[in-house]
């Protein structure tokens, strides 16, 4: 059996992107801007990970221009989400 790092990660499949990076307490999903991860770090929530759904245009390491907001979510250990900023 092959598991994905999403499904180890438990990145729920409506927000799945392209990469997961492991941090060492969280999971990372998708191309996320470096001010999201910079508050995860200065603020340590009690979650599994953030991530950025899709591989928006504009966003980190993408083409394109950046044509509304990014939302990022974050994501609870029980796989539930909520947005965790918007930028």
């Amino acid at each position: 059996m092959v598991l994905s790092w999403d499904s180890l990660a438990a990145v729920p499949e409506d927000v799945e992107s392209c990469h997961t990076m492991d941090t060492g307490s969280y999971f990372v999903e998708g191309h996320v801007p470096r001010e999201a991860i910079g508050k995860l770090a200065a603020e340590e929530p009690d979650i599994a990970g953030i991530a950025l759904p899709d591989m928006p245009a504009g966003s980190p390491g993408m083409p394109g221009e950046k044509t509304e907001a990014f939302a990022i979510y974050a994501i609870s250990k029980d796989g539930s989400y909520r947005e965790f900023i918007r930028l």
